[in-house]
């Protein structure tokens, strides 16, 4: 087993991996860039290293410097977590030339899923069902404006590199397609370092559904069943769940078939998502491979009871699947709620600046993945996830019902979040339904606004409190264990009063 492994990430999921190797008995090493110096990765990790400046081409997709850290550190491995370089293929090479171990599937299957072209290629030999689309990635706009006309519109615009809805557009005719392509194109640059774009053809009112699976070394895989993920706000999941309402047993059985074909025939290893679109006939396509662990990945966790990042570490050890499909069952239900730094009434755009005070919320069956603190600043420069709120019950109805307590008693100040509007998702009668499709938002919350609650005007006191007196305390941190001072602390001198 590992002794120290490097975390190339940052925020939430890099103190995920860190409280995980604390739990396997490993010592964790953290990367920053300038603008999370202060950040509470950087608190919670054994060792920290300054990477480069805030732009993510300078820091967290700065290869050399990471490596160098690995280097000067003396670790053995690497976990990417998501996003940054955690699907990129020549970063896995470099790190197998170096003799650095990457958590995650190897260079060659990482190529081969991590494109989405390419996957979808080798996958239509097996014949496995797939969403008509072009069988080349491009960057010619011309190009790609032909092979629109060849699909029919409307198609769905996608990066060839990576997932995350970065780079994704709607394109429903072709006048849009231009500009959309272009638009993608710059994203999909910015976000994985490759602007190559693909389209398929856009199906309509559609669920989302993946499947997790793990892979070990020694060519056994197992499935961990399907997580719904069908709401979504400009292609990006924000709520997700386990079980699917739209699933039965049979389907459920086929679908995780197919996903396990996908990791045998692709040579996937370590953990990794198989996603799929399901219409309203129950027919399900193949649509990608996640080719490393999903922000959704605790709503497994909850109802399966497996540590999807010991499983993680352990695979990249070496160590054969200790678990056979037989061996798992779902217990319960989950939901994950994304709690975003952006303003819901303004398309969502993100929200930077100081987070006055957060409270978090807990309680029976309460999960809070987190990454930020009272008094931090949320950067302009990345994605703006700040924590993930996940929920267990042994129903869905009284999982729902604690998911809405949990989002009313969990204040942040400073920023707008999506807090109130998630709520509103997880109490709207059709959400309680099980009616889950990619188009939720726009049809039952296209106009979202928050409901003016008495608690408006002490909120505001409050947050303008915070804001003229708050001390310049940091987090306290001692043997890689985060101390965050209380909102007390923040307001200056103060004594309760004598009589």
């Amino acid at each position: 087993m590992f002794k120290k492994i490097l975390i190339a990430n940052r925020g939430e999921i890099a103190i995920r991996v860190m409280k995980a190797c604390r739990e396997m008995g490993i010592d964790s090493v953290a990367v920053y860039s300038a603008i999370d110096r202060d950040a509470l990765h950087v608190r919670t990790a054994d060792e920290a290293v300054w990477i480069g400046e805030a732009p993510p081409n300078e820091s967290y997709l700065n290869m050399d410097a990471i490596i160098n850290a690995v280097k000067e550190t003396g670790a053995e491995a690497i976990h990417p977590g998501y996003g940054f370089l955690a699907e990129n293929y020549l970063f896995a090479e470099r790190c197998e030339k170096e003799g650095i171990v990457f958590i995650g599937p190897d260079s060659k299957a990482l190529k081969l899923v991590g494109d989405k072209v390419a996957s979808r290629e080798v996958t239509e030999k097996e014949g496995i069902p797939l969403i008509p689309g072009m069988k080349e990635k491009s960057t010619d706009v011309d190009h790609c404006m032909a092979e629109a006309e060849k699909i029919g519109f409307p198609v769905l615009l996608k990066a060839s590199a990576g997932g995350g809805g970065k780079g994704m557009r709607v394109v429903n005719s072709s006048n849009e397609l231009k500009d959309a392509a272009e638009a993608g194109m710059r994203e999909a640059e910015a976000a994985f370092g490759d602007p190559s774009v693909y389209l398929e053809k856009c199906i309509e009112k559609p669920r989302h559904v993946e499947f997790q699976i793990l892979a070990d070394k020694h060519s056994n895989a197992i499935h961990l069943f399907e997580r719904e993920c069908s709401i979504q706000r400009r292609h990006q999941k924000i709520i997700e769940e386990s079980p699917s309402t739209a699933l039965n047993d049979d389907l459920r059985k086929r679908m995780g078939e197919t996903a396990l074909k996908v990791v045998e025939v692709s040579g996937y290893t370590n953990a990794g998502t198989v996603e799929f679109l399901l219409d309203e006939n129950n027919n399900y396509y193949f649509l990608e491979v996640n080719a490393r662990l999903q922000v959704e990945h605790p709503v497994t966790e909850m109802v399966c009871g497996i540590d999807l990042v010991h499983a993680q570490i352990r695979i990249a050890a070496g160590e054969r699947l200790w678990l056979s499909q037989d061996d798992l069952s779902q217990r319960g239900h989950a939901i994950e709620c994304r709690i975003y730094a952006e303003d819901p009434e303004n398309n969502f755009l993100p929200s930077a600046g100081k987070i006055l005070y957060m409270k978090e919320p807990t309680g029976p069956g309460v999960r809070h993945d987190c990454g930020v603190y009272s008094g931090c600043e949320v950067s302009v420069y990345y994605d703006p996830i700040l924590s993930k709120l996940i929920t267990w019950a042994p129903t869905r109805e009284i999982c729902c019902r604690r998911m809405a307590a949990a989002l009313n008693d969990f204040p942040v100040l400073g920023i707008k979040t999506d807090i109130e509007f998630l709520r509103d998702v997880i109490i709207h009668p059709e959400f309680l339904k099980g009616n889950t499709f990619t188009d939720f938002i726009p049809i039952n919350l296209p106009d979202w606004r928050p409901a003016l609650g008495d608690d408006l005007l002490d909120k505001a006191l409050l947050s303008a409190s915070l804001f003229s007196n708050t001390a310049s305390q940091k987090p306290v941190v001692s043997g890689g264990s985060e101390e965050i001072p209380s909102p007390w602390k923040t307001l200056g001198d103060w004594e309760i009063g004598k009589k």
